[in-house]
């Protein structure tokens, strides 16, 4: 079983609090250093981002991001009462033919925005209560993310850092977000790389995501909350059951039970899965979930002793689906 290294930081305080400022410059310099001949993510395409060049995710040299907002929807250790300080990034480094934030992965929905503007929009989801800086598919502007973070930082910012990514992660890049992320929120989104192929265009997804799913629990260790159920830090992995079978979630739950102890790992099994943006292409993802074949999977995760978060079917609607053309600005003061 893999074992996690995880500081025994107090509860209330992120980990980023104890970095020096020589910490902070070499994470920043590294991660630029990278970006100039971009390996930031598996793709690798080497482009140089800062002199506007564009690989796989198109991200351009500059931050743009979609929306800032306090989300409710989350998991509940990370919505709380105060909610999760969400920021969605443009751009993906997955193009996920089912994506429900299509208008920012594929469509390009965003405005360009300067790290002091972010550091300071940071802050003001901390002023507004939320529990948790929410960084969603931020992994190809990981540069001018880590700079806002230090701002913010210094200026008062104390509460974790949660990674909400698709698990199309390099270790490599994992290992420099060591004691900057609290809480590592990542997908397992497929368990053969045949179905990531064909609706994620990465053909080489199940070893990248098993590697970044160790390397991330090595760093964090279990969730962990607070006395009030609130996350404070730990890893927590969201897998989407797919119709048809065409996540593999046997396989997935297949290795999460021959790697680790279910008591360490929390899950959050999804059923909200709708055939969004080009799904109605692929026959086998063209409809909605059957309840009974996400009960089937769910009873699995639950037999093998996965604790966590389990939707309810028949109980979700259209409400976790984001029109972010209706959220063009953000709804912050700070």
């Amino acid at each position: 079983m893999p074992q996690y290294h995880d500081k025994a930081y107090p509860m209330h305080t992120a980990s980023y609090k104890y970095l020096t400022e020589a910490d902070w410059s070499q994470r920043i310099a590294e991660l630029e250093r990278i970006a100039g001949c971009c390996e930031l993510c598996p793709r690798r395409c080497r482009m140089n981002r800062f002199e506007g060049e564009r690989g796989f995710c198109a991200a351009p040299g500059e931050l743009v991001i979609s929306s800032i907002f306090p989300h409710h929807g989350e998991e509940p250790p990370l919505s709380g009462t105060g909610g999760s300080g969400t920021v969605f990034f443009t751009h993906c480094t997955l193009k996920c033919v089912f994506c429900q934030n299509y208008q920012i992965s594929h469509e390009q929905e965003g405005r360009t925005f300067s790290v002091e503007e972010l550091a300071q929009k940071l802050l003001g989801l901390q002023e507004q209560g939320c529990h948790n800086i929410n960084l969603v598919t931020a992994t190809h502007f990981l540069p001018w993310v880590v700079r806002a973070l230090q701002k913010a930082s210094v200026s008062g910012l104390t509460i974790p850092v949660v990674y909400n990514c698709g698990g199309y992660e390099l270790v490599e890049t994992i290992d420099l977000l060591k004691d900057i992320v609290d809480i590592w929120l990542p997908d397992m989104k497929y368990g053969r790389n045949e179905l990531a192929r064909l609706y994620s265009k990465a053909p080489d997804y199940v070893e990248i995501n098993q590697a970044a799913i160790r390397s991330m629990f090595r760093q964090v260790g279990p969730l962990r909350c607070d006395e009030t159920g609130i996350a404070q830090r730990g890893l927590c992995i969201r897998h989407l059951v797919l119709p048809n079978e065409q996540s593999g979630s046997r396989e997935v739950l297949a290795f999460l039970k021959n790697t680790f102890d279910p008591t360490d790992i929390t899950v959050s099994l999804m059923a909200q899965y709708r055939p969004l943006y080009g799904a109605g292409r692929h026959v086998l993802i063209g409809t909605a979930v059957d309840h009974l074949e996400y009960e089937r999977i769910k009873q699995d995760f639950i037999d093998t002793g996965f604790g966590g978060f389990y939707q309810e079917p028949e109980k979700l609607d259209t409400a976790f689906v984001i029109d972010f053309k209706q959220r063009k600005e953000e709804p912050l003061t700070g």
